[in-house]
């Protein structure tokens, strides 16, 4: 059994990590509502933009009229794009958004090229094996369109240039407070289904003048719905890791109070038996000087 002087030197020590943990739970606590609500009030504004473009899409000959909406025959290799976290402290958040992003990557049957953004996707990704071409790592707390750009750009190049035949994204949905979902969807090439499944279904459609024709529409308009998609998922990805480091650290915090407690028992226990001990060794040495 240990000493109670290393026992107290345990629970000071699991105190000041109780600290630190309450500190950080409070901070995700903090940053999850500022996520959550950018996260709310993008998600009309790309709900109404999927809607227009699916009836733009299916007005103007769709997948027929538009490299981006324009499937490949052959499908040769892909690439995906794998939204993590740079840091960590928030449980499984990291691993389980990159677990299912290998896992469809081994079960896609070509080559995967990968584009990271996050320093822990790119970390499990290179221990895996897998071959990363650009890393878009370090973006902001507070991330603006303009942050997901230059990753978005790569990608619609690349798929206009041949160099990828699909590019799919690998992020976590921001369900609610409490269900996050590690999800893998394609970006390209678009669809009317992909664009938005209610509006491509059967029933009556909008009536639109254009001015250009919807051709000239589409060619500036698809572009920029591919920048949004990136950076919804952005978001998503984001106020789900605030929320899974709020939960993880509070698990921690109450962690760390019951070994507080624990601690605390076993510190007591040790304090009685050396009590108890020298209880025992000063009625011994009286036993011992009343026989002398």
């Amino acid at each position: 059994m240990a000493s109670a002087r290393d026992i107290k030197r345990r629970i000071k020590s699991v105190k000041n990590i109780k600290t630190i943990t309450k500190a950080l739970e409070s901070v995700a606590a903090g940053r999850v509502r500022r996520a959550q609500q950018a996260v709310e009030s993008t998600r009309p504004y790309s709900t109404k933009a999927r809607d227009l473009l699916a009836s733009i899409a299916s007005l103007a000959g769709g997948e027929t009229r538009h490299p981006l909406l324009t499937s490949r025959s052959s499908i040769q290799s892909a690439a995906v794009l794998l939204i993590s976290a740079d840091r960590g402290l928030c449980g499984a958040f990291n691993s389980n958004v990159t677990r299912s992003a290998w896992n469809f990557a081994r079960s896609y049957g070509k080559p995967v090229t990968w584009i990271t953004m996050g320093k822990k996707g790119r970390e499990l990704v290179q221990r895996l094996g897998g071959k990363i071409t650009a890393d878009f790592s370090n973006y902001p707390a507070r991330p603006t369109l303009l942050d997901t750009t230059p990753a978005t750009h790569m990608l619609i190049e690349g798929f206009l240039n041949g160099q990828y035949d699909e590019v799919y994204i690998a992020c976590t949905d921001f369900i609610t407070p409490t269900v996050q979902k590690p999800i893998i969807k394609r970006l390209l090439p678009l669809t009317a289904a992909d664009i938005a499944p209610d509006a491509a279904s059967s029933g009556p459609k909008p009536a639109y003048d254009f001015e250009p024709d919807p051709s000239v529409i589409l060619d500036t308009l698809l572009p920029r719905l591919t920048e949004m998609q990136v950076f919804q998922a952005l978001l998503e990805s984001q106020a789900s890791f605030y929320n899974a480091q709020r939960v993880a650290m509070r698990n921690a915090t109450d962690s760390a109070s019951e070994a507080i407690g624990n601690l605390t028992l076993s510190y007591n226990k040790a304090r009685q038996q050396a009590i108890t001990n020298e209880l025992l060794d000063i009625v011994g040495g009286v036993e011992a000087l009343k026989r002398t």
